[in-house]
């Protein structure tokens, strides 16, 4: 079901949470085993150019982070950055695996701010990542820089319950928030944008193949329409009569009288048209806008 709103025009100020340098002759083939996604035409590209947007997974294919990674300067030069997931896990991961690899990650986080443009893009100056990223608008441009650059920001202030709103809206997940070490990708959708199927090995990559041959997963990320105050407290149990069959991973309000959220729902106990709850037996309180 699509959902409707005004769409802002604006910038978003945000600093990402992970902003890593990873560098070293073994670099694209460490990244390559590590990612889910090809790293393969990044790093044929000019520095500058769009990133990979993927995952890094746990041997058990559940999902541990999610970036972007871009090509550096050098050759041998990439960064990765995510919105929502930590730098310190990101590197942590990496660095488990780094056995006789020469390869260097430094955490560059605060170093680093950003800005999303939305509408009405302006070219970005020398020294800006700029890229295309996961906001849910119909037009919208992420900029990464280091603080202390100038950068000239005009228009409206956007903030970030409108920001998370679009995301929401277009059934984006944030890592971990909705998506996270307990959950598989394609239970949260991410299987489509993030995950490789032919770029051969990576850490979770065999069961990522399994999960494409069966096509099913018993639970689904779905967007949910709730009435009156929206969850303060996330995870929040969601309930078809007794059973608890899901929980609220993400909410932001959404009109005089309502929420907008997403939500991680059993497929086999959760129909379309039930009538969900926040609490065990308690009233009505949210919709599926999504079939789970």
């Amino acid at each position: 079901m699509p959902i409707t709103f005004s769409t802002p025009s604006g910038f978003f100020e945000g600093s990402p949470a992970a902003w890593l340098r990873v560098a070293g002759p073994d670099a694209l083939s460490f990244l390559q085993g590590q990612f889910s996604q090809d790293l393969r035409r990044v790093a044929a590209a000019a520095p500058g150019s769009e990133p990979a947007y993927g995952l890094w997974l746990t041997l058990k294919g559940k999902v541990e982070a999610d970036g972007f990674v871009f090509r550096g300067e050098g050759a041998d030069e990439f960064w990765i950055g995510s919105y929502f997931s930590p730098a310190s896990v990101i590197r942590a991961r990496l660095e488990g695996f780094i056995i006789a690899d020469d390869v260097t990650i430094e955490d560059q986080t605060d170093g680093w701010t950003g800005i999303t443009w939305v509408g009405e893009v302006p070219a970005a100056p020398p020294g800006v990542f700029a890229f295309t990223g996961r906001r849910g608008f119909p037009v919208s441009r992420d900029w990464v820089y280091r603080r202390g650059a100038r950068i000239d920001a005009s228009g409206s202030r956007l903030d970030a319950e409108t920001i998370d709103r679009a995301r929401i809206a277009a059934r984006i997940p944030a890592v971990p928030a909705d998506a996270g070490p307990g959950d598989l990708p394609n239970e949260a959708g991410l299987d489509a944008d993030a995950v490789s199927y032919s770029k051969g090995c990576y850490l979770g990559q065999e069961v990522m193949a399994r999960l494409k041959a069966m096509g099913q997963v018993r639970r689904r990320l779905v967007r949910v329409a709730g009435t009156g105050s929206r969850p303060i407290a996330l995870p929040a149990a969601v309930f078809a009569g007794e059973r608890q069959v899901g929980e609220v991973r993400s909410a932001v309000v959404d009109g005089a009288d309502g929420w907008l959220g997403l939500a991680m729902v059993s497929n086999l106990h959760t129909a379309a048209n039930a009538k969900l709850a926040l609490s065990a037996g308690g009233p009505p309180a949210l919709r599926l806008l999504d079939a789970p």
